[in-house]
Order: C-alpha cells, then sequence, then structure tokens
C-alpha cells in the first residue's frame, strides 16, 4: 500500500509518501513502512488566499500524479483558540480532499492525538518524541525537517499502522470506482 500523508496548512503544507509492504498490497498493521519521499509545499501570507491556495492544488497534483498513493491520510483538523490559523489550515485540507476525490481515492482523518499515540505509543507525546519515533521506524539517518514534513510522515505512519481492515475494504470500493469510471460506468 501506498500512503500520501498530509499535515495540511497553507503556510506551510507536510506531505510524504510511504510504501507499506509490497506495492499494491495491504499490508497487515505494524508492517515496517518505507519512506518514497517528504516535503513541505510553502506559500507566503504576502500573496492573495486564493493565490496560495492554487499554488497549494497545483502541488498536491503533482505529488498525486507523481507517487499514485493508494491512499490519502490527513491529519484532521485541530480547533484551536485561534481561528485564522484553523481557517486556512481547513482551506488546505479541503484541497487535499478534493485532490484525492477527483482521482478516486479514499481520505482518511487521524487526529493529532491518535497520530501521536500510533507513533510513540502517547496520545500526549510532544514534537520532539513524535520525530525521534519516526526517525527510527524508518531508519533514517537523520531527523526529518520542519516539523512538518515530519508530521506528514508520522501521519502517513498512523495509518498504515491502524487503517489495515477498513483501508482494504475502501481501495477495494475505489478501485472497482476507476475501472467503471474507466468503461464510461456510473455518475
Amino acid at each position: 500500500m501506498r500512503v500520501l500523508g498530509v499535515d495540511p496548512g497553507l503556510t506551510r503544507c507536510g506531505l510524504s509518501v510511504l510504501d507499506v509492504g509490497a506495492r499494491g498490497d495491504l499490508a497487515p498493521s505494524g508492517a515496517r513502512p518505507r519512506m518514497v519521499a517528504v516535503g513541505v509545499v510553502r506559500t507566503t501570507s504576502e500573496r492573495a488566499t486564493g493565490d496560495r491556495l492554487a499554488y497549494l492544488a497545483d502541488e498536491l497534483d503533482t505529488w498525486l500524479d507523481r507517487f499514485e498513493p493508494d491512499v490519502v491520510a490527513i491529519e484532521r483538523v485541530y480547533v484551536a483558540e485561534h481561528v485564522p490559523t484553523v481557517m486556512t489550515t481547513a482551506m488546505a485540507s479541503g484541497l487535499v480532499h478534493l485532490a484525492a476525490a477527483r482521482r478516486g481515492l479514499v481520505v482518511h482523518e487521524h487526529t493529532p492525538t491518535e497520530v501521536k499515540a500510533a507513533v510513540t505509543g502517547s496520545g500526549r507525546a510532544d514534537k520532539a518524541q513524535v520525530t525521534s519515533m519516526i526517525t527510527r521506524v524508518l531508519g533514517l539517518p537523520e531527523a526529518p525537517r520542519p516539523a512538518d514534513a515530519a508530521d506528514a510522515l508520522a501521519v502517513a505512519i498512523c495509518h498504515a499502522w491502524r487503517g489495515g481492515g477498513s483501508a482494504r475494504l475502501e481501495q477495494a470500493v475505489a478501485s472497482e470506482r476507476a475501472r467503471l469510471a474507466a468503461k464510461g460506468v456510473g455518475a
């Protein structure tokens, strides 16, 4: 299974791609993932929001086209006290859902607590603990930077380890939809 992990944000959007098991094979929960790619899409607040969203959408399309994931995992927007940050993060999250839907991919949302617990064993782990565990789990020579890249890897790992059964069913549904769409069947 190939997972595109996303830590949504308009200023910095973390993206990662992991393979778990043989390509095209949905590996059992707990299988060791392999990092394929990791990066951060950055936009500046000096540009208009629409321009920033268009750039992020283009970058998401590039990643989806280049890496052809089987599933997309995204960190669920956390409702904090700073409403403008929540709004821009929600906009970025919406773009991920749209880009995936256009390709017939299922998007799984994982809460920050769920991601931390999956990676470290504690839903209260701090960023340093999460980054340290990601580095170990993936056998990386150094910790991924910036934090948004590490967070995107954590989301993908969380999904790889926790998404097992439902992911298999949803991949089968998505595959059948794509097959029917290619034949021109359905709406």
